[in-house]
């Protein structure tokens, strides 16, 4: 990952990420996170991190909050002229060297997607392109493809995404998943309250999504495990841990192979969707649209929805 070294209060000079200073950079010139996380193409969660990073690093308080507002501390107000110049200078320095590379791409990826989709499907995409080499980065860092050496992100959310070329790949579809033994307690919605529920608090959906089909509360859900990780709560219901309520990328395989039931066949849509974002000012390359090409066809030939599964659209 790119760094720089940052001299503060006569400190000894340290490094630190470029997508925390990229964050710190947003934050400043649009006042809100939420703001910055939708220049940047990211969530709202990344940029929080990557913001309280930065400042541990740092060892000084960036920011005043106030209700939704960041206020820039002086600290910023000295800093933000210098960061928004040099930011400015990487993109154009970045924009300059991949000109022409049309036989190479470095795609940014959430580990989970990296794991549990990307990494079963990049052999179709080799064999049809062999000339093109793919460079894959797992992170859930923020990413700015016109400020550094990524070509292509894939990343899930809401949008719109102000300031990059974002296009809608496709709508995030949950449901929940089992083990084969618990799938058979269950008959109809409901009964999946008398079992374990598995959850991740970071997951930027909630059983409502699902339950609000049937006329459900999220208030029948039993307590169970909880994980930090989607991978590790699809692994955990494998296990026969309990209910998680999946997406079609994460448990597609899982559901194929019968390691867990889905035991119904509605999906409803979260209003979150996949994205594959390029900076909006580097170049179009051959390599660029043979991979969104491949990408689009292939996520959409892979979920394989049973009948009834786009019953409800958000």
């Amino acid at each position: 990952m790119l760094s720089f070294s940052l001299v503060l209060l006569n400190e000894k000079p340290q490094q630190h990420s470029l997508s925390g200073v990229r964050a710190v950079e947003a934050i400043a010139r649009a006042g809100l996170v939420k703001a910055a996380a939708n220049e940047l193409g990211v969530t709202v969660g990344a940029v929080s991190q990557q913001l309280h990073k930065t400042e541990a690093q740092l060892g000084v308080q960036l920011f005043e909050r106030q209700n939704r507002l960041l206020l820039p501390t002086a600290h910023v107000l000295a800093m933000q002229p210098h960061l928004t110049s040099a930011m400015s200078s990487l993109s154009t320095a970045i924009a300059t060297t991949q000109r022409g590379r049309e036989d190479a791409l470095t795609i940014s990826v959430a580990p989970v997607f990296a794991g549990k989709w990307l990494v079963w499907h990049l052999k179709n995409f080799n064999k049809a392109h062999p000339g093109i080499r793919v460079r894959v980065e797992a992170t859930v860092d923020l990413v700015d493809p016109d400020m550094s050496d990524v070509d292509l992100c894939i990343r899930v959310g809401k949008g719109p995404y102000p300031g990059v070329r974002a296009e809608q790949l496709l709508h995030q579809r949950v449901f929940p998943v089992c083990s084969p033994a618990l799938a058979e307690q269950i008959r109809e919605p409901k009964d999946i309250g008398k079992l374990p529920i598995i959850r991740d608090p970071g997951q930027m959906f909630t059983w409502k999504t699902w339950l609000d089909l049937f006329g459900l509360d999220e208030s029948i859900l039993q307590d169970g495990p909880t994980f930090s990780d989607g991978s590790l709560c699809l692994d955990a219901a494998i296990a026969g841990h309990g209910v998680f309520l999946a997406w079609e990328t994460l448990a597609v395989y899982a559901v194929k192979s019968g390691q867990v039931i889905a035991p119904f066949p509605e999906r409803p849509a979260t209003g979150s969707a996949y994205w594959l974002i390029s900076g909006k000012n580097a170049p179009q390359t051959r390599a660029k649209k043979a991979f969104g090409d491949w990408l689009r066809e292939e996520l959409q030939g892979s979920i394989g929805r049973p009948k009834g599964a786009d019953a409800v659209v958000a």
